[in-house]
Order: C-alpha cells, then sequence, then structure tokens
C-alpha cells in the first residue's frame, strides 16, 4: 500500500510540473533567445511558493523539473538569478534529449552567459535541438552557417536549416530564406519567385522587415 501511494503522489507531482510547463510555454516570445514575460503562474502554484518541489525532482533526475529549475535560475523568477546554476540544471536536463534545455545551452555557450564563450558547444547544442525538430534552434544554426559564425560559411547547410524552421511558420526563417533566394550567389541558384513567396509568408504573419522588402518588390 505505501509504495503504491508513493509512486502515486510522485505522479501527481510530475503532473504539477506538466502543468507548470506547459503554462510558462504559453509566455514564451521569440527574440532570438527565449525570453519569459512572468513566471509569476509558475509560483503561484507550488505550494506557498516553496520551489522545493522544482529541487526534489531536478535532483531525482526529472528533466522537465531540471528545465524549469534552470529556467528559474537564468530569469531570476522564484530563484536568485545565476547563469552558472542555469547552464547546470540546462545540462542535466539536455543530456536527456530534452530539446528546450538544448536549445537554451547552446544559446549561452554562443553568447558567453554561465560558461566561458564556445561556439563550437553552441553548434553542437544547436544541433541536437535542431535535430528534434526545435524550430528556434535551425533558425539558429541557419544563422551561424550563413554568417560563418563559429563554423566556416556554408550557404547550402544555412539554406537547409533555414528551411526546416520556416516550413514549421518560423517567421524569420521564411525571411532570411526568401532573401537568400532573392539574391542568389554562393553557390544558391537565383530564384525570385521562390523568394518572394517566403518573404510574402513572413509578411503574413506581421514581421516588419518582410513587410517592408514585400512592398518594395
Amino acid at each position: 500500500m505505501h509504495d503504491k501511494s508513493g509512486r502515486r503522489g510522485r505522479y501527481f507531482e510530475k503532473g504539477i510540473i506538466m502543468k507548470m510547463i506547459k503554462r510558462v510555454l504559453t509566455l514564451i516570445l521569440v527574440m532570438g533567445f527565449i525570453s519569459i514575460c512572468s513566471t509569476q503562474q509558475v509560483r503561484a502554484e507550488s505550494t506557498d511558493g516553496d520551489n522545493s518541489l522544482f529541487v526534489s525532482l531536478a535532483e531525482q533526475g526529472d528533466a522537465n523539473a531540471q528545465w524549469v529549475l534552470g529556467f528559474m535560475y537564468l530569469t531570476g523568477e522564484g530563484m536568485p538569478q545565476d547563469y552558472k546554476q542555469a547552464v547546470n540544471w540546462f545540462t542535466k536536463a539536455a543530456e536527456q534529449g530534452f530539446a528546450m534545455a538544448q536549445f537554451n545551452l547552446g544559446y549561452m555557450y554562443k553568447n558567453g552567459e554561465g560558461a566561458s564563450q564556445d561556439y563550437t558547444k553552441a553548434l553542437d547544442w544547436y544541433t541536437k535541438a535542431a535535430e528534434q525538430g526545435f524550430a528556434m534552434a535551425q533558425f539558429n544554426l541557419g544563422y551561424m552557417y550563413k554568417n560563418g559564425e563559429g563554423v566556416s560559411q556554408d550557404y547550402t547547410k544555412a539554406l537547409d536549416w533555414y528551411t526546416k524552421a520556416a516550413e514549421q511558420g518560423f517567421a524569420k526563417a521564411q525571411y532570411n530564406l526568401g532573401l537568400i533566394y532573392v539574391e542568389g550567389g554562393e553557390g544558391i541558384p537565383q530564384d525570385y519567385n521562390k523568394g518572394l513567396d517566403w518573404l510574402t509568408k513572413a509578411a503574413e504573419q506581421g514581421l516588419a522587415e518582410a513587410q517592408a522588402n514585400w512592398g518594395i518588390m
């Protein structure tokens, strides 16, 4: 009886974590990186503002809780802001295949936040997240390959990753992809119609720079 009760308790706790994560995800904004406007909903659901639930589950190896804890350290919401601790917990979640944590790590290594700047590690973690279909990681990989950031400039790979993100509806990727096709060069054949099509898709999502370019053409 005791064991069954314990298992039910753990399942209940994980259910709370998943509910918290869904609420956090509704607040995500795309600005080159994930930023959270507020995690007050998350904190309000924890018992009396106590974060021991996150810590306990994270220490037990729960990847969801590890990511949430990392994000709390990253943003300073519910925990003192500590980029090194954010990297620590993101790493634990990322090593379990948690795509969003992999993306977060890629960003932090690329920008030297909480760890020494390391483009090789950034590329590695972005790639792991991108291969799981995480559109923001795909976009950032495309950007790194197009601009030769920490890697040899490769327009073909940039085109490939931009396309994967664009096909998921990621407006910035659609815009950048459109520009590559409109401009051509670097081994990419110019395709004005395809470029205009992608610029239109980005403009229809309200991306200002795409709307400006679309109006000029």
